[in-house]
C-alpha cells in the first residue's frame, strides 16, 4: 500500500491533522506531541509509519482480536493496557467477544485494513498486541509462538544461536518457522499451524519444544519458567496459553530508539544487528525488500510431530510445567510455587532428633528489595540496597538482580529481586520490608463476582501477573 496522504492543514495553528488510508480520512490529534523524547518522533511519524508499512504490520493483526497497549503520552510515560474497544469508536470497526480464563468477558477490536491501524496508532497504541486467533474460530489458535527472552548478560550472539536451534527443532517435526526481532533485547519466531488445535494443545507443543531445544543446547537454552532457576535464553512456551498476546511483526516498540519488531529471513538471523530496524529506517526495507514473512499464511502445518514429542517428554518423566498464576491448576501440573518458597513435602529428622515437616527449604536465597509504580523509582531502590550491603552487593552476578515487570490491573508495575545464592551465608543480608514498598491493590475493592453460584471468597486482592 502506498504512504497515506497527509493533508495540508497548518498544525502549528491546528490541533489535528488527517491520513488518508483505505479510501478513508482519518483523524490525528495533536499530530506533533512528542512520543519518542530521545529520538524527537512524534506520534504523527508513527502514524506515517504505520501507514508505510501497512501491508506488513496487518499480515499480523488483520482479522485476529487486539489487545490496546496505550502510550498517550508517549515512550517515558506510562502505559495501559485496554481489552475492551473504546466505547466511542468508529462504526466502520468491528468488535469481538472474547472470553477469558477468569471467567469475564469483553468486546475487543478487530482491525483488517490500514485505516483502522491508524485510528489506534491515534490511540497511543505504539505496538500491536494481537491474540493467536482470528474472529472465526476463536477456540483454534492459528499460530504457534515462540518467545526468546535473554536473562540479564546474555550476550545477543546466543539469542541468534538459539533460534536457528529452533528453527532446526521446527524443521525437523515438519513446520516452517518466521522468526523476526522482538524490538527489545530477544528473537520471536511464529509458526503458522492448522486450526485443529486448542489452546492447551498448542502450549504443550511449545513446551516440548522448548524442552528440546534447551536438550540440544543447555548452556544456552532453559525452559525453566521460574527466574531464579534459569540461564542463558528463556523459551517462554506460555506465551501459547490463551489470553497471551505478543507484539507482531512491523510493530514500533516502546523502546527510546522507537526499534521496530523486524520480520527476517532465515539467513539474516546469524549476522542480524536488531538496533538497526527502526521508525525511520524499517519502511525503507520494506520497500527495498518486502515483508520477509510475506508466505506465512500459505505455510500452515501440523502439530502432530512436536505433541508425539510432548508424549515422549511425559514417558519420560517430564509432566506439565508451571502456568502463570492467573489460571486455574491443570492437571499433571508443578507445584506453583517458586522453588525458593517451596514446603518440603517429607518429614525431617533435626540432629536434637525433633520431627519437622512443611518448613520453607530455600533452594535459591531470594529477597525482595524494591516494589514500584515506575521502573526507575524500583531501580534506586535497589541502588540504597546495595548501599546499605555493599559486601553482598560486591558478590553478585549479572542474574542475580531479578527485575520483574509485573501486570497490575490495567498497567505494569516493577518488582526487583536479589539472589543470594553467591553470598556466603554468614554475609547475607536479612529480608527488609521493600523500599519502595508500592502496592497496586491498595485501596481496590474487587467488583462483585459475575458468575451465579460462586462460592463466596474472600476480598484479598486478585494475584498479580508478572509478565515474564
Amino acid at each position: 500500500m502506498p504512504n497515506g496522504k497527509i493533508d495540508s492543514l497548518d498544525m502549528a495553528k491546528s490541533p489535528q491533522t488527517t491520513v488518508e488510508a483505505a479510501g478513508r480520512e482519518v483523524v490525528v490529534t495533536h499530530p506533533d506531541k512528542i512520543y519518542f523524547p530521545k529520538a524527537g518522533h512524534t506520534k504523527l511519524d508513527l502514524v506515517r509509519y504505520y501507514a508505510a508499512v501497512a501491508d506488513g504490520a496487518l499480515r499480523g493483526i488483520a482479522g485476529r482480536p487486539l489487545v490496546l497497549n496505550r502510550y498517550v503520552n508517549g515512550v517515558e510515560s506510562q502505559p495501559f493496557f485496554q481489552k475492551r474497544a473504546p466505547e466511542k469508536h468508529p462504526d466502520w470497526i468491528e468488535t469481538v467477544e472474547l472470553r477469558f480464563p477468569s471467567g469475564r468477558t469483553a468486546n475487543e477490536l478487530v482491525i483488517r485494513d490500514a485505516a483502522q491501524l491508524l485510528w489506534i496508532a491515534n490511540l497511543g497504541c505504539i505496538d500491536l498486541n494481537p491474540h493467536p486467533v482470528r474472529v472465526d474460530d476463536l477456540d483454534h489458535p492459528d499460530e504457534l509462538r515462540i518467545d526468546l527472552d535473554p536473562g540479564p548478560g546474555v550476550a545477543w550472539d546466543d539469542v541468534r544461536r538459539v533460534a536457528m536451534a529452533v528453527r532446526d527443532v521446527l524443521e525437523q517435526h515438519g513446520l516452517v518457522g518466521w522468526p523476526k526481532t522482538s524490538g527489545s533485547r530477544g528473537m520471536h519466531v511464529n509458526v503458522r499451524v492448522e486450526r485443529r488445535w486448542s489452546f492447551d494443545e498448542v502450549r504443550r507443543a511449545a513446551l516440548a519444544l522448548a524442552r528440546e531445544v534447551e536438550r540440544r543446547v543447555p548452556e544456552m537454552a532453559t525452559s525453566k519458567w521460574w527466574k531464579e532457576e534459569r540461564h542463558g535464553v528463556f523459551l517462554d512456551y506460555n506465551q501459547n496459553a490463551k489470553d497471551r498476546t505478543v507484539a507482531s511483526a512491523w510493530s514500533v516498540r516502546p523502546t527510546a530508539d522507537a526499534r521496530v519488531s523486524m520480520p527476517l529471513d532465515w539467513s539474516e538471523v546469524p549476522e542480524v544487528d536488531p538496533a538497526a530496524f527502526n521508525l525511520v529506517t524499517a519502511p525503507s526495507r520494506f520497500v527495498e525488500r518486502g515483508d520477509p514473512a510475506a508466505g506465512i499464511d500459505e505455510a500452515a502445518g501440523s502439530l502432530e510431530g512436536l505433541l508425539a514429542l510432548s508424549a515422549e517428554q511425559a514417558a519420560a518423566g517430564l509432566g506439565d510445567a508451571p502456568w502463570p498464576p492467573h489460571y486455574k491448576k491443570q492437571a499433571g501440573e508443578a507445584p506453583r510455587v517458586a522453588p525458593s518458597r517451596a514446603k518440603s513435602s517429607r518429614t525431617t529428622t533435626t540432629a536434637r532428633g525433633e520431627k519437622s515437616t512443611g518448613r520453607r527449604q530455600s533452594k535459591h536465597p531470594l529477597i525482595t528489595v524494591a516494589k514500584a509504580e515506575h521502573k526507575p523509582e524500583a531501580l534506586e531502590g535497589l541502588e540504597r540496597w546495595k548501599a546499605r550491603h555493599p559486601e553482598a552487593a560486591a558478590l553478585l552476578a549479572i542474574d542475580d538482580v531479578l527485575v520483574d515487570a509485573m501486570r497490575g490491573r490495567s498497567s505494569t508495575w516493577t518488582r526487583i529481586r536479589v539472589n543470594l545464592r553467591h553470598v556466603p551465608e554468614e554475609l547475607r543480608p536479612p529480608e527488609e520490608t521493600p523500599d519502595p514498598d508500592y502496592d497496586p491493590w491498595r485501596g481496590f475493592r474487587p467488583p462483585p463476582r459475575a458468575r451465579e453460584g460462586a462460592a463466596e471468597r474472600s476480598s484479598r486482592p486478585p494475584k498479580t501477573r508478572s509478565s515474564s
